[in-house]
């Protein structure tokens, strides 16, 4: 998954945490907007979640979060 999505899903996750706490739950479409301006993204989040990891639909965003984290893809600083 590329740098700039698993960013974007941090960002995300933290921000629901923040504002509904520790056990709120999410679903891949949270990261983007209503509006399907980036149908590869989408595609790209939607294989990561649902093909390569066989995940609910709704999912904990910390549990989402850590995972993405783990990820070297998290860690680089180049972006893309």
């Amino acid at each position: 998954m590329r740098t700039a999505l698993c960013k974007k899903i941090i960002e995300v996750c933290n921000l629901k945490i923040e504002k509904k706490g520790d056990n709120v739950g999410l679903s891949f479409y949270a990261f983007f907007a209503n509006k399907n301006d980036d149908p590869a993204l989408l595609m790209e989040a939607a294989t990561w979640w649902i093909e390569t990891h066989e995940l609910d639909h709704f999912e904990k965003a910390l549990k989402i979060k850590a995972m993405v984290e783990a990820m070297p893809e998290a860690k680089t600083e180049k972006g893309e």
